[in-house]
C-alpha cells in the first residue's frame, strides 16, 4: 500500500508509518512502535489544517523521550497502587515504574513493542501484539489490537484484547491534544466541556481513595464548557479520573467530552464505551523540542484517557477491569472534528 512507509529503526527493526485520510484534508498517521497515533491533521472552521497532537520525529526519540506521547498503552493503564494486585487468591506483583507504582503496562508495556500490520486500508490500520505469561508480572498470553478509522471528519480508535488465563487489563491512547496545533504554546485557553458528575479524589501517589466525590463546587466541574486553566485544584493542574455520565446509545458508545479552540473555531467531541475518563493536562512538559523543531511548554497538551477507574483491580466498588478466559475486550473511543460554526 502507497500509504505504509518507513519510519526509521528501533534496535535495528523497521518501524512503518501509516497514513489515513479523511474528509476536508483530515488525517491521522500511526506508527507501528506502540500502535501510536503520531500525527493527525483537522481543519479549522476555515478549513486550514494543523496538526493537533504532540509528537517527535524519530523512532529514537519516541522511545527515549516518549513519555507515552500517542501510544496504546496497557496492560493495565494508569496506575495500580504499589504494583500489587489480588486475583482469585493469589497476590499478583507487576512491574513498580513509578516509585512503588505500576503505570501504564510497566516499563516495557505495549508502549514499547513494536506492533504487527494486520490489516491495512487507505483508511484503517489494524495492528496486534503479543503480551506472554509473566509479561511485567501479568498473568496469561495476551493479544491486543489497536485499530484506527479514519470516517469522514472523524477517527474511530479501537482497542480489543484477549486472554488465555484471567488477567486485569485497561488498554488506553495515550494522546495529547492541543486543538490550536500541536506547537502553538498552553492549552489553559481552550474551552472544555466533560459529562461527568462525580471524580475519584487522589492521595499523594496519584493513587484514588476510593471515594466517589461530586464535581460541584470543585475544580473537576466540567458540565458546563470553561477555559481549561480558569480553575485547577493545584499547581499541577489536572491528573485526575472523571467518572461519566452520560447514557450509552444503541452503539454502546456515550458521550463524554467536548473542546474547543475559540481562536480557529477547531473542536473535538468525544465518545466511548468505558466508564471513565482520565483528565491529564501534561504539567511534566518543560519547553523540550517536539516536532518540526516545536518547543513543548508546561500544559502544551492535554491527554483525554477514556478507561476503566484507576487500581480498579484493588478497589472492588469500582468498574471491573477482569478479563477472563473466552472474552473480547473491546474498548472503543470515537473522535468527531467537525468544525465549530
Amino acid at each position: 500500500m502507497t500509504n505504509r512507509t518507513s519510519a526509521g529503526q528501533i534496535d535495528g527493526q523497521e518501524v512503518h508509518r501509516v497514513i489515513l485520510t479523511g474528509a476536508q484534508g483530515l488525517r491521522a498517521e500511526v506508527l507501528t512502535y506502540g500502535a501510536r497515533l503520531a500525527a493527525l491533521w483537522v481543519p479549522d472552521r476555515m478549513g486550514a489544517l494543523e496538526d493537533i497532537v504532540l509528537g517527535f520525529d524519530s523512532p529514537s526519540d519516541w522511545r527515549d523521550r516518549g513519555g507515552y506521547l500517542g501510544a496504546t498503552c496497557g496492560r493495565y493503564s494508569n496506575r495500580v497502587a504499589d504494583g500489587r494486585l489480588v486475583l482469585d487468591g493469589r497476590t499478583i506483583q507487576l512491574d513498580q515504574n513509578e516509585g512503588k507504582q505500576h503505570l501504564h503496562g510497566g516499563r516495557a508495556g505495549l508502549d514499547t513493542k513494536l506492533w504487527q500490520i494486520e490489516e491495512l486500508s487507505d483508511h484503517h490500520v489494524s495492528l496486534t501484539t503479543v503480551s506472554p505469561d509473566g509479561d511485567m508480572g501479568y498473568p496469561g498470553t495476551l493479544t491486543a489490537r489497536a485499530t484506527y478509522r479514519v470516517e469522514d471528519l472523524g477517527l474511530r480508535i479501537t482497542l480489543e484484547a484477549q486472554a488465555d488465563a484471567p488477567t486485569p487489563v485497561n488498554l488506553v491512547n495515550h494522546a495529547y491534544f492541543n486543538l490550536a496545533g500541536h506547537q502553538s504554546g498552553d492549552v489553559l485557553g481552550q474551552e472544555l466541556q466533560i459529562d461527568a458528575d462525580y471524580y475519584l479524589p487522589v492521595d499523594d501517589r496519584l493513587i484514588p481513595t476510593g471515594e466517589v466525590r461530586s464535581v460541584a463546587d470543585a475544580p473537576f466541574d466540567f458540565r458546563t464548557p470553561r477555559p481549561i486553566g480558569a480553575t485547577m485544584p493545584g499547581p499541577a493542574g489536572f491528573d485526575h479520573n472523571l467518572c461519566l455520565s452520560a447514557p450509552t446509545g444503541s452503539d454502546g458508545l456515550r458521550p463524554c467530552l467536548r473542546v474547543m479552540d475559540p481562536a480557529s473555531g477547531r473542536q473535538m467531541r468525544l465518545s466511548t464505551t468505558e466508564p471513565g475518563l482520565q483528565l491529564y493536562t501534561g504539567a511534566h512538559f518543560d519547553g523540550g523540542v517536539g516536532k518540526a523543531g516545536a518547543r513543548y511548554p508546561r500544559f502544551a497538551g492535554f491527554a483525554a484517557e477514556t478507561q476503566r477507574f484507576p487500581n480498579s483491580p484493588n478497589m472492588p466498588h469500582f468498574p471491573s477491569a477482569r478479563l477472563e478466559p473466552g472474552q473480547l475486550y473491546h474498548h472503543v473511543m470515537l473522535f468527531d472534528f467537525a468544525p465549530a460554526g
